[in-house]
């Protein structure tokens, strides 16, 4: 857990709760933390995810890896310390987000189960969902995908500490949702994920 620097700061609690404003968006705050190798479909799913959650009403907003690294994260490179640096800071505006109200989607590779489970105790801490959707495929597979031509530059050596060639993915445990991306049609990952928010009662079910 990062170090708190700054001394003599104080929270300063507001007179609307997060429950407060889930009652006026008519939903609950959560965080949907897409975890996968580069490749997997992580982004792309929460794109259809945010498509199919705006056509119900619902708001939500997607933090996606390389938006985030052009701007908030944008002083920090693919060393183990920048990338636990970036998961925090991540799984900070998440729980911020969530507390004001908003599903979240945040998709991101985020290598390392320690960074993925101190993001997860976050949320805990302030009473949000945090749902780990690992959206898992085979590296033969991203790599054959690779949309950025990402792993061919890793395999020249062009790209050092690239997740899956020389550096590892630690794929999670228990996550709440497996989607084995290679074996299911795009809009069947978006069905499973409904489902699950449903289940949950962080959204209403679709009305015929």
């Amino acid at each position: 857990m990062t170090e708190q620097k700054a001394t003599n700061v104080h929270w300063h609690a507001g007179d609307i709760s997060a429950a407060d404003r889930g009652r006026l968006l008519g939903q609950r705050g959560a965080t949907l933390w897409f975890t996968g190798l580069s490749g997997s479909g992580k982004s792309t799913i929460a794109v259809a995810l945010e498509s199919a959650l705006f056509a119900r009403g619902h708001l939500c907003y997607r933090l996606d890896g390389d938006n985030i690294r052009l701007g908030i994260n944008k002083n920090l490179g693919f060393s183990a310390a920048d990338r636990a640096e970036n998961i925090r800071r991540i799984g900070e505006v998440s729980k911020l987000f969530a507390d004001a109200g908003l599903i979240v989607l945040s998709s991101f590779v985020s290598p390392y189960r320690r960074d993925r489970e101190q993001v997860r105790a976050l949320h805990a801490a302030s009473g949000f969902d945090f749902i780990e959707v690992f959206v898992d495929v085979p590296l033969a597979v991203a790599e054959q995908r690779d949309p950025k031509g990402l792993y061919k530059q890793a395999r020249a050596g062009k790209i050092a500490n690239f997740t899956g060639i020389d550096d590892p993915y630690e794929a999670p445990e228990n996550p709440e949702i497996v989607l084995p991306s290679a074996e299911l049609s795009l809009a069947e990952e978006v069905a499973l994920l409904l489902a699950a928010l449903e289940e949950r009662g962080l959204v209403a079910a679709a009305t015929s």
